[in-house]
Order: structure tokens, then C-alpha cells, then sequence
């Protein structure tokens, strides 16, 4: 980015003033949201930086200034202690970052451990908002706090919340081993309140990375007040756990290995366990990135179980190692007969960096997939959201995936499961 100031508020601070304008941002919080001139849509974002030493850089990681170098370094203001950068963003926005000081040319720049990448990034001390990953005792995790931005047009988020009149499912968490895959790892079921085990079959949702899922996305709440709401039928969610990141990259992106285990061992002893329906047209698979990509690949070579996916941010860019050209599902969909499947698609407008091997952006990889989808006569839903990616998006989303690929069984409710 340019070393240009197009903050209204910068533009005017006189180096002499700085005590007062960092007193007013302690006060308002950051970063500043400004009008744009002759634009309804459009706001500038400065995110600040108050250095109480001397520093060589400040680095904004996340948002609309992305990852990487220059783009999402600050500019110093010369004579004052301010850094800042400015980006013209629409009012719409969601999303989270961190910061970092001295970061550019440090050894931690060069690392490839995301822990030891991201050691020393924090959450803005000027911004109160905050969004937290929880810890996980069994992945011996840490908790992670990152700095959190919602623009006054961002989509409303109205099922995140317990609410006090609805009656909540219950989630119980099992351990199931895995002879196909050689390991064993957590699985939880969502059963929702007044599920009977004699009843007819319920719509039956298998959610991949349900590890994660379970802290960053409050999913048995989203559950619960969809089906309260009547947004959604009365379903059985399956979350399946991811283990670690090495074996989750192993197994989610187009593993044959991993969906042999999902048909073969998980789904014959959830369906022992739990009253869940086999008819592949209520059946969903669903997951974010790597996973998103997973339900696809899932659906594709077995549509006799898996009828409907949800992709958010789908890792569509990807290909097996010995493929040099990118995109690999996206042409075996375009190579492959018309499956009985129908497909929602979402992905984050700030997902526009390029991916490993210099593959295309994930917008591009999305919008691509969506094209050939619809060439070749799928049921399509697709959809973009002013974000990256980033679960603070995805969270609300998702319930507007269920609600769109569930339209048609919502009329079900009253008999108890959807039909």
C-alpha cells in the first residue's frame, strides 16, 4: 500500500496534539471508522498502533489488510508516536486480526510451525472486541484471543445466544476407533430436546473439524434455536473430530481413506446408536476449508449416502501432490456425470491471497467451482460474505446453510423430524 494518509482523522492530527487524539481513540476504541466521501457503502478502517518505543515495523495479520508484506505493514506518522493503516473497506464487514511489532525481517517471519509463526502476534490494546478460541485439553491446546471487527452493515448473527425459552439438545462426546485409518478420536452427537429413539428416522448432519467447531462456532446453540424457530427440522448432528492439524491435512482434502471410514465404520455405528435416517436426500455433510472440500469430494463418489453439502470457504484450490495443476475436484465435477447432489457454497470476499504453490485465491478457486457446478446442471447456492477466513463469519453462516438446504423439509417439523 501506499504511504498515503486517506484517514480524515490523520489527515488533520497536528503532531503537537497526539496526547488528545490518543486519549479520544482510548476512549472510542480502534480502529477508526470513517465515511468515505460520496460513498453510502464504503468506510475507511485505520487500525493504530501507539508505540512507546522506538520500533522498526508494526504488522496488521488478518482482514482486509491480509497477511503479508507490504501490504499489511503501518506507515509511521512522522513526529508522533502514531502507526497506522488505512484500508477503504465495505461497511459489511467481519473479521479478525492481530498485530505485531518487529515482525517483517524476524526469525519467526521465516518459520513454518504456525505456533512458532504466531508466537509473538497480539490483540490490539486499543480494541476491546475480542474473539476467543478455547483451549483443548486433549489436543493440548492453548487458548487464543484475537481482536475482533463488526461493521455497523455486517450481518446480524441471531442464533449464537442461549435462549432462555428454548429447550436445549443434549451433545454427548464418544470415542470411536477407526480400523480403516489406524486411530481412534473423539466424536460428538447432538440429539435435539424431545428426540425419541422410536420415532421415524431423523435428518441426519455430519460436520467435519468437530473439535474446533464446538468452541468457535456454539453449534448445539445454533441447532437449538433453528429448530425451536422452525428454521430447521429436528435433526441428529454427527461432529467428527479432526485429531490433529498433520493428520487432519493427511486425511480431510479428497482422502478416500477418510471417507471409506465415514461410510464404512462411523455412519453403521451412529446408526446403531442413534435413530438417523439412510435416505441420502436428508442426509448433509458440511465443513470450513479443508473440510468444505471433504464434503464435496464425499458427495461426489457417494451420493447414495451424503445428498446435500455445505462448503464454507472450500479448500477448491487444492490438488494431490503428484498433480501440478491446481483445482483437482473441481475438475473431476466437470469430468464426472451429474450426481443427485445439490451444493451451498460461501466464501469470504477477504480471501483473496494466493495459495500455496501459487495456486489461485480462494475466491477465485470458489467462483470457479460454483461455474462449472452450474454448467453441468447441479442445485447450486452460492454465496459471498465481506470477511476472510475466519470462524466469526462462518458461525453465522452456517445457519444460513442449513436454513437454505433444509427449505423443503421445514413443512415436516409438525409430524417431528422433517420427513
Amino acid at each position: 500500500m501506499a504511504d498515503e494518509i486517506n484517514s480524515p482523522r490523520l489527515q488533520k492530527l497536528d503532531p503537537a496534539g497526539t496526547e488528545e487524539f490518543w486519549a479520544d481513540v482510548t476512549e472510542q476504541g480502534a480502529p477508526l471508522v470513517e465515511p468515505v466521501l460520496d460513498d453510502d457503502d464504503d468506510v475507511w478502517l485505520t487500525f493504530l498502533y501507539r508505540s512507546s518505543e522506538p520500533v522498526t515495523g508494526v504488522s496488521v495479520f488478518g482482514g482486509p489488510a491480509g497477511w503479508d508484506a507490504p501490504d499489511n505493514q503501518m506507515h509511521h506518522l512522522d513526529g508522533t508516536d502514531v502507526w497506522y493503516l488505512t484500508c477503504r473497506v465495505r461497511a459489511d464487514l467481519r473479521c479478525t486480526y492481530r498485530l505485531a511489532v518487529d515482525d517483517v525481517d524476524s526469525a519467526a517471519a521465516k518459520a513454518e510451525d504456525w505456533q512458532e509463526r504466531t508466537a509473538k502476534w497480539f490483540t490490539d490494546p486499543l480494541n476491546p472486541a475480542t474473539f476467543v478460541y478455547p483451549a483443548d485439553e486433549f489436543l493440548d491446546s492453548d487458548e487464543t484471543v484475537v481482536s475482533l471487527i463488526e461493521l455497523s452493515a455486517a450481518p446480524a448473527q441471531p442464533w449464537l445466544a442461549p435462549r432462555p425459552d428454548v429447550k436445549p439438545g443434549e451433545l454427548v462426546q464418544h470415542l470411536h476407533r477407526s480400523e480403516i485409518l489406524g486411530n481412534e478420536r473423539r466424536i460428538w452427537v447432538y440429539t435435539p430436546h424431545g428426540y425419541r429413539p422410536n420415532d421415524e428416522p431423523y435428518p441426519l448432519l455430519v460436520l467435519f473439524d468437530g473439535d474446533v467447531v464446538r468452541g468457535p462456532i456454539p453449534f448445539p446453540t445454533i441447532l437449538d434455536n433453528l429448530i425451536d424457530d422452525g428454521r430447521i427440522p429436528p435433526t441428529v448432528a454427527v461432529l467428527v473430530d479432526s485429531l490433529t492439524q498433520e493428520v487432519r491435512n493427511r486425511e480431510l482434502p479428497c482422502g478416500k481413506p477418510f471417507l471409506k471410514y465415514l461410510t464404512d465404520e462411523l455412519l453403521p455405528w451412529a446408526r446403531e446408536q442413534y435413530r438417523i435416517t439412510t435416505d441420502p436426500a436428508r442426509t448433509i455433510v458440511a465443513g470450513q476449508s479443508h473440510g468444505g472440500q471433504a464434503a464435496a469430494f464425499a458427495a461426489l463418489n457417494r451420493p447414495d449416502i451424503f445428498g446435500t453439502v455445505i462448503s464454507q470457504s472450500g479448500s477448491f484450490w487444492w490438488s494431490p501432490d503428484d498433480d501440478h495443476e491446481h483445482e483437482w475436484l473441481t475438475r473431476q465435477y466437470a469430468e464426472t456425470e451429474r450426481q443427485p447432489v445439490r451444493l451451498y457454497l460461501e466464501v469470504g470476499l477477504q480471501e483473496r491471497g494466493s495459495t500455496p504453490d501459487d495456486g489461485p485465491s480462494m475466491v477465485v478457486a470458489n467462483r470457479h467451482f460454483r461455474t462449472i457446478l452450474r454448467s453441468k446442471g447441479y442445485d447450486v447456492t452460492y454465496t459471498e460474505y465481506n470477511g476472510g477466513h475466519d470462524y466469526v463469519c462462518w458461525r453465522g453462516s452456517l445457519a444460513d446453510a442449513l436454513t437454505t438446504v433444509t427449505a423443503g423439509s421445514v413443512a415436516g417439523v409438525a409430524d417431528g423430524h422433517g420427513g
